[in-house]
């Protein structure tokens, strides 16, 4: 019986695997995709942001480079304001001096105080009492100009050691990046089939791109520009108390506040962070799921519905994105606000010491724009908490990735099998997908070296279960599988694997040349043996019809290949590998009937002294076959050769007769449809 598949499938779903709806569906196992976890609930923010920042831990030296170059930039920084309030005494001294130019010579400034103070201006003496000057003597020019060359070469300085820091930091993130994709990369290699199968290829490669990407520019955004806003508010709290400590505590009310608006928004905003990704991981699932089931969608005019799905997907991204950025974008109005009540107390209480001489305007001047310096640093900080919680939640989401329980390691020290190797046994197997859904059990079957196996049975009676055993994708739950007698969980998985070549229903081909397809089976091989082995898979044939031979690039889908020839290039990578072990899954149901006869002749010399597993749909594909194993619910019911089973009358007579009438059916379709389209 044949079983349905949607194109974008590589094969059907194994019995006992939970069934997906939708052009991009497939089920358990490496040729089918499963349901798409739900989105996990989110770590607490201290340990994935403590864990974040342990992947800088490679370059820690570098990072003290960062923090001595941010407090000498940021150290220049701060010293500017006071050196220009010197400057604007000099000015301010300069101007009031030239008021008492009518002054005998060598009146002192103490003198003009007392004699303010016998004349009743007593608060005019108390003003003058903050400023040094020589009366008559005007503005100091020459010391006017040293300062503003001080304060030109500090924050030139303090520019040069931004940028340094800025550029050394950039690499840092750069590289920690680059191994966290490594990290993601290797353990992808290391996660069982069952991972793949809870989870929609969308959402994992959101996780594996978008979401490292989100990781990354929110690290390089956020990291310097933290240091140097906590810098900056130490220095310029230091230089506060230095002017005036009275001052310095008004400023201080902003810390609590800014506290507790950071605490309150960060609180809300890092559970809305992880919905917008989360559904963004959805968002993304749909769209390829989507895009690789194109051509199922249309037959089925299923259109509307799959609009309908992408905008329910869509506004759930919209909401999230929405709410996560609006109610982080508090911040920065809420501390501007509470940045401007300081400035207001600032100026006020600094006028009035002003007036009392208990501070110079300079320093007013200079105590204002470090009040500026202070609120700016925590406003940043403030703003920084949004691109901290989206970065955090995405780095949540790829730690649950890193932290996803692996397959088994393979045994230290392996077995070592000879290369020959090849006759295959399944003793007393037993496995299942899920624990309380049996699907194999007590399967025991031999495979001898040269002989061909041809698997046939009804939907979801296991077929490709058993190839996934074979293959180590699954372990079995009793029994054991051995090759020559040694337990296959006793080799390690690239052994066992390296033996096998595989060729299944829908093709995987890589963007690339005709020549590179091919020689994915061997990458050491010759010219002369890729030539080879296209030949023996009648590539060759069409090859040199294409306008660049084996060089014709295909593209991502290799669109410009036909499917009876993009499968033509599989059997040919297939050759290539020479296994020991030859796995077909419906390898010819995409050809036409000729070059179907082609390949079995090709298939017959590639499976002598190998051992070979036919799963077959067709059961005119598999007459020669050596030995035929009919399944139903995950057990062997009847084994044979085609005419000892079609003289059983048993289940494979009945999957026959039922299979030719359904061929006699199609035949006679088209003269009753004619009949019909006559009236």
């Amino acid at each position: 019986m044949s079983t349905p598949r949607p194109a974008s499938h590589t094969a059907g779903a194994p019995a006992g695997a939970p069934a997906r709806v939708g052009p991009g569906g497939g089920g358990r196992g490496p040729f089918g995709r499963g349901m798409g976890a739900p989105v996990q609930k989110a770590q607490n923010f201290g340990p994935s942001a403590r864990r974040l920042l342990g992947t800088l831990r490679p370059d820690k030296w570098l990072l003290a480079v960062v923090v001595l170059f941010s407090v000498l930039s940021v150290g220049m920084n701060v010293l500017g304001p006071k050196i220009l309030g010197a400057a604007t005494n000099v000015v301010v001294d300069g101007f009031v001096s030239l008021q008492f130019a009518h002054l005998p010579a060598g009146t002192t400034q103490q003198q003009i105080i007392d004699q303010m103070k016998q004349a009743g201006q007593t608060q005019q003496a108390q003003t003058l009492q903050s400023m040094t000057f020589v009366p008559g003597a005007g503005i100091d020019f020459g010391r006017l100009g040293m300062l503003l060359a001080a304060v030109l070469a500090l924050y030139i300085a303090a520019s040069i050691f931004s940028w340094l820091q800025a550029r050394i930091l950039n690499g840092i993130v750069q590289r920690a990046m680059h191994r966290l994709r490594i990290s993601v990369e290797d353990k992808i290699h290391r996660l069982p089939l069952s991972y793949f199968d809870g989870m929609q290829r969308g959402e994992l490669l959101s996780r594996v791109t978008n979401d490292v990407d989100n990781i990354g520019q929110s690290m390089q955004q956020s990291l310097s520009q933290v240091v140097v806003s906590l810098l900056t508010v130490l220095g310029v709290l230091v230089m506060m108390f230095v002017i005036s400590p009275l001052l310095a505590v008004i400023a201080l009310v902003t810390i609590p506040l800014t506290l507790v608006v950071t605490m309150l928004v960060a609180k809300r905003s890092q559970k809305l962070f992880v919905a917008q990704w989360g559904a963004t991981g959805k968002l993304n699932a749909r769209v390829e799921e989507t895009y690789s089931g194109h051509s199922i969608v249309k037959v089925f005019g299923h259109q509307n519905e799959v609009e309908a799905e992408f905008d329910v997907e869509n506004d759930a991204v919209y909401r999230a994105s929405f709410g996560a950025q609006f109610v982080s974008g508090l911040i920065m109005p809420i501390m501007m606000f509470i940045g401007n009540l300081v400035y207001v107390g600032i100026a006020v209480v600094g006028g009035v010491m002003v007036a009392n001489g208990a501070i110079s305007i300079g320093d007013v001047q200079a105590f204002i724009q470090y009040s500026r310096q202070f609120t700016q640093p925590l406003s940043q900080l403030g703003s920084m908490a949004n691109l901290l919680q989206s970065g955090v939640a995405s780095a949540e989401r790829v730690f649950e990735l890193l932290d996803a329980p692996e397959q088994d390691a393979d045994p230290q020290p392996a077995a070592n099998v000879p290369d020959e190797a090849s006759t295959l046994v399944f003793d007393d197997v037993s496995f299942r997908y899920v624990p309380d859904q049996p699907l194999i059990h007590g399967l025991s079957l031999t495979a001898e070296p040269g002989s061909t196996v041809a698997i046939v049975g009804p939907t979801g009676a296991g077929k490709t279960t058993l190839v996934n055993l074979i293959m180590r994708f699954y372990d079995v739950d009793s029994g054991r599988i051995t090759l020559d007698g040694v337990d296959t969980r006793a080799m390690t998985r690239t052994d066992l694997r390296a033996r096998t070549g595989m060729v299944l229903q829908d093709t995987w081909l890589f963007a690339g040349t005709i020549r590179d397809n091919i020689a994915y089976g061997d990458p050491d091989a010759t010219e002369e043996q890729i030539h080879a082995a296209a030949t023996a898979a009648y590539v060759d044939r069409f090859v040199h019809a294409l306008p660049d031979g084996y060089d014709t690039v295909l593209d991502d889908e290799a669109t410009n290949l036909s499917v009876g020839e993009r499968q033509l290039v599989t059997i040919a990578r297939a050759f290539l590998s020479d296994p020991r072990i030859l796995i077909l899954d419906e390898a010819t149901s995409s050809v036409d009937t000729r070059t179907e006869l082609l390949i079995q002749r090709a298939m017959s010399r590639l499976r002598a002294d190998r051992t070979s597993f036919v799963i077959a749909h067709r059961l005119s594909t598999i007459r020669d076959a050596d030995l035929i194993l009919v399944m139903e619910d995950g057990g062997i019911v009847e084994q044979g050769t085609h005419d000892e089973l079609l003289l059983a009358h048993g289940a494979y007579w009945r999957l026959y007769n039922a299979q030719f009438e359904a061929a006699i059916g199609d035949e006679e379709e088209p003269d009753a449809v004619g009949v019909v389209s006559g009236r």
